[in-house]
């Protein structure tokens, strides 16, 4: 089966447009990073260098440092599916991402975000 073009997109060409989204709803870049960095265990800096590096989404979260346990919480609906059925570990990992930006956009506190 061939790869879903997302996997070969830079991680940075999507970046602007998560905060874009944010921003538009009164949030911050600010909070974009820290939900990255919650999900992904990548440091401040180190986001700052993939993004510079552009390097692609299937990278970014196959050398991610540390997946947060907690994201097996996130539940709900990203573009018509359900992401705690996805399959595709990969996918799934992509959509869990959109689905903590969709609720910062929604405006929810980033405690709730963040499954705290």
């Amino acid at each position: 089966m061939e790869k879903h073009r997302i996997y070969t997109m830079s991680f940075a060409s999507v970046y602007p447009h998560y905060v874009a989204k944010a921003e538009r709803k009164g949030r911050t870049k600010e909070e974009v990073d820290e939900i990255i960095r919650w999900l992904t265990g990548y440091s401040q800096e180190e986001l700052e260098t993939v993004i510079e590096k552009k390097m692609d989404f299937e990278t970014f979260f196959a050398e991610a440092p540390q997946m947060n346990t907690s994201r097996s919480l996130i539940k709900g609906v990203v573009c018509g599916v359900r992401v705690e059925n996805i399959e595709e570990p990969t996918m799934r990992e992509i959509r869990y991402l959109d689905k903590l930006i969709d609720e910062l956009a929604k405006g929810k506190k980033m405690e709730k975000i963040l499954r705290a």
